[in-house]
This record gives C-alpha cells, structure tokens and sequence, in this order.
C-alpha cells in the first residue's frame, strides 16, 4: 500500500511509512534486518550466557560487557520487530501510546548504553593508571550502581519527551517517516509549536550526550598520558591493548548516531530513504559488532566462548 493511501487522520494512531522509495524492496531489506537481528541476538545471549556461567568472568569488566549485551539486545528489539511487521504484512499502523512507550524505551536504552560506555572508560582509566587499587576501587556491586544511576540519569531525562508530546495537536498527515518512533519525528507531524520539543531535544543531546563524551575523552587523555610515560615496551602494548576493544565499540556506537545527526542537519538535498536507513543502521549495527568485537579482541572471552562451541559441537556429533 503506497504511503499517500494512509493519510486518514485517525487520533488514536500514527503511521509508519516504512523506507520511503524502497517500498518494492521492502521483502528482501527485511532479510538484512532479519540477519542482523538474528546474529545480535545469538552473540549477545552467548555472551550473557557465558559471563553467567563462568565464575572466573565475575568481574567488572565482564559485568559492563554483559550490561551492554542488555541494552544492545533492547535497542534491537525495540525497533527490528516493528519494521518486518511494516515489510512483511504492512502493518504500518501504531498506537500514540504504542509511538510514545517505544520512543520514551528507545531513547531511555540508548543513552543508559551512552552512560555504560562512560564507565567502561573509567574502567580502564583505573586498570592502566591506578591498576594496583583496581580491585578495591571497581568492585561488582560499585559497577551495578554506576549503571543503575546512568539508567536512572537516562529515564529522568527521557521522561519529559512523551509529555511534551502528548500536550501538541497533531495535522490530519500523521505519517512519521521512519521504521521506529522517533521524538523529532513525532513532534514535526503537529500543526502547534515545537520550540520547546527542539530546545529540550537539544540540551539533553548537549548535556547528556556531549558530559559523557567528554568524560570518555578525559578518561582516554589521562590514559595516553600514563601510557607515554610507560618506559616498558611491553607494558606500553599491554596498554594499548587493553583500550583497543573499548575503542572499537566506541565506534561502532556512536559513528553511526552522528553520520544520522550530519544528514538530518546537513543533508536537505539527501533521498529521504537514506536518511529512514542511516537512522535503522544506527539501532543494528552496534548490537550486531559489539559481541563479534569482544568475542575476538577479549582473550579470555574468546577462550570460554571457543570451550563452548566445541562441547556443542561435540554433543551434536
């Protein structure tokens, strides 16, 4: 069904248009979705599982690792889902509560995982420059409250969108363009004033967004410093070493955000199918890397989850 069929102004729903342009080559995106759901999923159970299951991995480092598996599984399945329903059955319709709770979810999660990625920088802050109080500084239970004021943090701020929200008119056009609830997004559909709903989105975008990449840039300055100052060889790689993993899902996390961000901003003369597949990527990428990068780079890891595949493999066989 072509987007311009669905423009009845029903109060009680919005509507998602799916990727704009791309409507004939909706069956076979949705198997690129479907595979990178599939993959995310698998490799961040597996790690859940094994951090689980092994006692030596009661760490935590590995305590971050699996918390971030947590918000990696979340953010996919607060957005996979709904777009095959869009691309296999066309189900393009949503609830406003349904627009509201995945939006106010989505955000909630993303930038929980932004506060988790803060203290894995602080993490490895303490391992290189103070590594001798590591143990007595970042315990288990001190990593679970860092993180439970980050979720904390997290829904305080998010708290504020669906309200803004809900407090709008909305024009009979009620077709957000995208696969997923986003709050710019819902609020351009209003015939009423947005200023606040711009204002808010930006300071939490500024606050939130710009203190804990300013943070992970401090932590990383006083970690090169230490490390310049290492008259080992040895111990000058073991450093890098230990960054480079943290490094990778850094980017992996936020690159794709900010490509998003450039467009939206910059980028008036991109196809609007674009701007809907840069914005998806930003929600399948991270959860389907992130397990593959900690799979490979983290030794000790690496060594549980191959002890695993082999005893599958040898009870399959």
């Amino acid at each position: 069904m072509a987007v311009s069929n669905l423009t009845d102004s029903d109060p009680s729903t919005f509507i998602l248009s799916g990727i704009i342009g791309l409507e004939s080559a909706h069956v076979w995106i949705s198997i690129l979705f479907s595979m990178s759901y599939i993959i995310s999923l698998w490799g961040n159970f597996m790690l859940l599982f094994i951090v689980g299951k092994e006692q030596t991995l009661h760490k935590p480092m590995y305590l971050l690792i699996s918390m971030l598996a947590l918000t990696d599984i979340a953010t996919s399945s607060l957005v996979v889902p709904k777009a095959l329903c869009i691309f296999w059955f066309n189900l393009k319709r949503i609830t406003v509560g349904g627009c509201l709770a995945q939006m106010f979810f989505l955000h909630t999660v993303s930038f929980t995982q932004s506060a988790i990625l803060v203290t894995m920088a602080f993490d490895r802050y303490v391992a290189i420059c103070n590594p001798l109080r590591y143990a007595t500084i970042l315990t288990n239970v001190r990593v679970a409250n860092l993180a439970l004021v980050g979720l904390i943090r997290s829904a305080l701020f998010m708290m504020p969108l669906p309200l803004l929200l809900i407090r709008l008119p909305f024009c009979a056009n009620r077709i957000i363009h995208q696969t997923h609830c986003e709050h710019m997004a819902v609020a351009k559909l209003s015939c009423g004033d947005i200023t606040a709903n711009r204002m808010y989105s930006l300071v939490i975008t500024f606050v939130v967004s710009g203190l804990d990449l300013t943070l992970i840039a401090l932590s990383y300055g006083l970690i090169i410093r230490a490390i310049l100052k290492m008259s080992s060889k040895t111990a000058h790689q073991k450093a890098l070493n230990t960054c480079t993993t943290h490094i990778c899902v850094m980017l992996t996390s936020y690159t794709p955000g900010f490509f998003t961000s450039l467009t939206h901003r910059f980028g008036q003369g991109i196809p609007p199918h674009v701007h809907i597949i840069l914005a998806d990527l930003t929600f399948l990428i991270p959860p389907m890397l992130n397990p593959i990068i900690y799979g490979v780079k983290t030794k000790e890891l690496r060594d549980k989850v191959g002890k695993y595949i082999c005893r599958m493999w040898s009870r399959g066989h």
